[in-house]
């Protein structure tokens, strides 16, 4: 959306632009020959790129995602006059102490404060999370599925101890309420327990993905390794996404701090590779070992048995909690805070944390779907181009893309966020009232097969919606009213 904007604003006023985006889908680079014509850079972005060392030099406009989309004409003229004004911000040049070639974040951040550089790189960490939880999340909700239930307890016997040509019969396992065998056999118990399986070695990378790629996002290619690490010792520990958070902040900032050091020529060339993930990896390791890991634990496991313990009106107001996080910045750090939050808490496997992921996944669906519902009631209120995006954003709300309705939110925040929390709120209450658990990550309405009971999780959906629409649309019609009444 916001490269759109870019291009659509740049086409208006004549000015040739070339789009490189950075996300999951892939990277398509821009040439040389379109690096040496540029006459400035533009960034719109929410976490630290890679490669900002190609157009060192080049004058710089950079802001987040979201001015992209409500203001991209703004952003082309910023960067037409960047390109002439000599004391205008530049790209700085990769930092001499890292690897040739390596993405530096302390380069592409100098510019920030720390606090938008912190929450840049927790950021990056939650976007390289993500593929690992979707895939991790929905290949385990695949298993059961195809095998049933019980296939958590014997998915790794089965998979290393049976083949297409050996297949298992019903498997013994020890059940809560004594031996118990598994309720399919066969091929469908094979291909579950192997989906399973896969599954939750995918989800085993989740904390060591977020920790390293965290410690990335601040100190480049020499805090991925400790970060990584740490990671691990915070699984070890019991510590959970919360020493990940921790671990990957101290690697990111301890490489990064190794990175200013100006060690001799014959030094330079074992910093990044060796020496900086050595020293680093030992720093952060000892001290989760030695001193954060045990409270953090503690901290961990008071935060899961309160969770598990929630029920009646609790529970519900925790939904209310959700609903009003998921729609707060409709994707911003608080969405991403929220989903954190979830996706993490879908390794422990039990009924709060599927209920949990199903609040967050079900209100995060309900600003894109009232939008759309919204310009369909009362067309009269949004331009050509809202309700084009209205069309657009029935299929983002039903794939559990909240983005869907930041253009909406950014050209008319005061009516449309508060809006979209009230649903928010509604549909994350209703999803803990029904008890609907989602044992997938992501997808929306797609993964419905992961999703119990799906009734539950419709109706809460159309709830939120329904009411997000009603009230967005009220107040849009009551400022226009006060607009045609003041005219």
């Amino acid at each position: 959306m916001a490269a759109e904007s870019l291009e659509n604003a740049a086409k208006d006023k004549g000015v040739e632009l070339h789009v490189e985006t950075q996300g999951s889908g892939g990277i398509t680079p821009f040439t040389d020959e379109q690096i040496a014509a540029a006459s400035a850079l533009i960034i719109a972005a929410d976490v630290n790129i890679s490669g900002r060392e190609r157009f060192a030099g080049l004058p710089l406009v950079e802001h987040p995602v979201k001015r992209a989309i409500s203001h991209g004409p703004q952003m082309i003229d910023e960067a037409v006059a960047a390109s002439s004004d000599p004391s205008a911000r530049r790209v700085p040049a990769a930092s001499g102490s890292s690897e040739k070639g390596s993405e530096s974040a302390s380069s592409s951040g100098s510019q920030q404060s720390w606090p938008k550089r912190i929450q840049a790189a927790v950021m990056t960490g939650v976007s390289y999370m993500i593929p690992f939880v979707a895939a991790g999340g929905l290949l385990m909700a695949l298993g059961f599925l195809v095998a049933g239930f019980d296939v958590a307890f014997v998915a790794q016997d089965v998979a290393t101890g049976y083949t297409l040509t050996s297949l298992p019969d019903h498997m013994p396992y020890d059940a809560a309420t004594g031996q118990a065998l598994t309720e399919r056999a066969g091929l469908a118990l094979y291909l579950g327990s192997v989906f399973f399986t896969v599954g939750n070695l995918g989800m085993g990378f989740l904390v060591a993905a977020l920790s390293g790629y965290i410690a990335y996002g601040l100190a480049g290619r020499p805090g991925i390794a400790p970060g990584f690490i740490g990671g691990a010792v915070s699984v070890l520990v019991g510590a959970g996404f919360l020493g990940g958070l921790i671990t990957g902040l101290l690697a990111g900032l301890v490489a990064l701090w190794f990175t200013t050091l100006k060690p001799p020529r014959w030094l330079a060339g074992l910093m990044p590779v060796v020496i900086i993930p050595l020293l680093t990896t030992l720093v952060v390791g000892g001290l989760m070992l030695m001193f954060l890991g045990r409270p953090l634990a503690s901290l961990m496991t008071a935060l899961q048995d309160g969770l598990t313990g929630m029920s009646g009106s609790s529970a519900v107001l925790l939904g209310v909690i959700i609903g009003l996080m998921m729609c707060f910045d409709l994707g911003g750090p608080v969405n991403k805070a929220a989903y954190l939050f979830a996706t993490a808490g879908l390794s422990q496997g039990t009924e709060a944390s599927f209920q949990i992921m199903a609040a967050v996944m079900a209100a995060g669906m309900v600003p894109p779907l009232a939008m759309a519902l919204s310009t369909v009631v009362r067309r009269k209120l949004y331009t050509p181009v809202e309700r084009e995006n209205g069309t657009t954003a029935w299929l983002l709300g039903a794939a559990f893309i909240t983005e869907g309705s930041i253009p909406f939110a950014a050209a008319d925040p005061l009516r449309v966020i508060p809006s979209m929390m009230t649903g928010g709120a509604v549909t994350g209450a209703l999803i803990m009232a029904f008890s609907v658990g989602s044992q997938a990550p992501h997808g929306g309405i797609f993964v419905a097969f992961a999703i119990s009971p799906i009734w539950g999780f419709l109706l809460a959906v159309i709830a939120g919606t329904v009411v997000a629409a009603a009230v967005v649309t009220v107040l849009k019609e009551t400022a226009s009213r006060k607009q045609v009444a003041t005219a």
